[in-house]
């Protein structure tokens, strides 16, 4: 079965959103764009919220997005219930963003990283794999209980 994918971004991200998103789908992975659609200015939420929730229901199995600093959409994406979001600016990050905290969707720096490397870590994010073991324990720790 193909892994389905979802991508967002604001205006920072569009440019690398957009190569990420060829190199997805010459990959053969299932995508959907969640925004944004151009280089005007836009608040990151507006895409990042519609990602999430998809992400929480079960209708894609990873996520990647994009803004200046990856801030901004990394907290926004991480304020909903199921979702580990990982802010990545080097390769090391990335992996030990899915093998010790099950990370399922993929923050990324527009303003602090290459296209190439953009491209990069997509592709090590997707093809990195949770160890488990001693770091499924924390990871299922994360969830807010009360929420």
């Amino acid at each position: 079965m193909a892994v389905r994918v979802a991508i967002g971004s604001d205006h920072a991200g569009f440019q690398y959103k957009k190569k990420i998103l060829t190199w997805l789908q010459e990959q053969n992975f299932i995508t959907a764009d969640f925004g944004t659609y151009t280089e005007d200015s836009m608040d990151y939420p507006d895409a990042v919220h519609p990602l999430a929730t998809a992400l929480e229901n079960g209708e894609y199995d990873f996520g990647i997005l994009l803004c200046g600093s990856a801030n901004g959409v990394c907290m926004t994406a991480n304020k909903h219930q199921g979702v580990r979001a990982g802010l990545a600016w080097n390769l090391e990050v990335v992996k030990l963003i899915r093998q010790h905290n099950d990370a399922n969707i993929l923050c990324l720096p527009a303003r602090f990283i290459s296209e190439f490397q953009a491209v990069e870590y997509a592709r090590e994010f997707l093809n990195t794999a949770f160890e488990g073991g001693r770091h499924a324990t924390r990871v299922g720790k994360i969830a807010c209980p009360a929420c």
